[in-house]
């Protein structure tokens, strides 16, 4: 993967965050709606984990890459 690749698969990933982050906030607008908000929010957290380590594998990947 290319530095060009990886930008482009982060500014994917943070687009799709800004997706969730703005449909909980609306999930928390509306009545009865406590366990989509729950659901929702169990799933904000296992993405954003899922991110964070596939960053650091792009961050030791490209960190190979300059060491080569």
């Amino acid at each position: 993967m290319n530095e060009a690749d990886a930008l482009l698969a982060l500014d994917r990933i943070e687009q799709a965050l800004a997706r969730i982050e703005a449909a909980a906030q609306a999930v928390q607008d509306e009545p009865a709606a406590r366990e989509r908000e729950d659901d929702l929010h169990r799933r904000h957290e296992a993405l954003k984990a899922s991110v964070a380590r596939s960053l650091s594998d792009l961050d030791e990947l490209l960190g190979q890459r300059g060491d080569a």
